[in-house]
């Protein structure tokens, strides 16, 4: 073991990683674990994520390791940044793209200035309900297993701030935003949501995290690079 890049991390560090799609933020602390292990032969060392990030999303999430992980709850409640496509004119059972294509609508009456005018109306702080395929909990049971087994139930509403929702991109069925919000928010409810507003459907077609308080992308590594980097200091 090297004992000086091994007590590095067992004092504590707090790592930045740009996931890749397809990942579960728990696999991310899984190869960073058995990384450090297999690199620097630390036997047992405790490593989290500050916040779950979708599968089917990519981008930023924050890891700690070592004593870090003790500061994991002061991450919890900080805003996040995202890039979100969205496409109209269709909508999923899960606001994304897990699920397939349940039907489909007419969007061609949908105009700039419309989508404007709707966008406008989710600023703030607004009323959203979670998607049945989220991890909420009814009566002990995670929502996305009672969905996906075809069970019927209701999720409640919450309060979420959308603190900056602006339109980057305008190309129907595509358009693209940025959003800055506060936690708890479901990105993919809002595309859902603004759907409706809109007189036809929506779904979240891709999602990147950008920045998470005052954590941003630009300084975050590839899960491959940092192992790759992973060297005795």
């Amino acid at each position: 073991m090297n004992d000086t890049a091994a007590q590095a991390f067992l004092e504590g560090k707090i790592i930045l990683i740009d996931k890749d799609l397809d990942w579960t933020s728990f696999d991310v602390v899984n190869k960073l674990r058995i990384e450090l292990r297999n690199q620097l032969g630390i036997k047992k060392i405790k490593v989290g994520h500050t916040g779950t990030l979708d599968p089917l999303a990519t981008g930023l999430v924050i890891l700690c390791a070592g004593k870090a992980t003790k500061k994991i709850e002061s991450f919890m409640g900080l805003d996040k940044e995202y890039i979100a496509e969205i496409t109209i004119g269709a909508t999923t059972p899960s606001y994304d793209l897990e699920t397939g294509i349940e039907a489909t609508l007419p969007f061609e009456h949908v105009t700039r200035k419309q989508l404007e005018s709707v966008l406008n109306t989710f600023r703030g702080e607004i009323e959203q309900t979670p998607p049945n395929y989220s991890a909420k909990q009814v009566d002990g049971k995670r929502a996305y297993d009672m969905a996906r087994q075809g069970e019927s139930f209701k999720l409640k509403k919450n309060l979420v701030t959308i603190h900056e929702l602006e339109l980057l991109e305008f190309s129907p069925p595509e358009i693209r935003l940025q959003i800055r919000c506060s936690k708890g928010t479901y990105i993919r409810s809002l595309a859902n949501d603004i759907g409706e507003k809109l007189g036809t459907g929506a779904y979240l077609s891709a999602l990147r995290r950008t920045k998470i308080g005052d954590y941003h992308l630009n300084d975050a590594e590839k899960i491959a690079d940092f192992t790759k980097n992973l060297k005795p200091l």
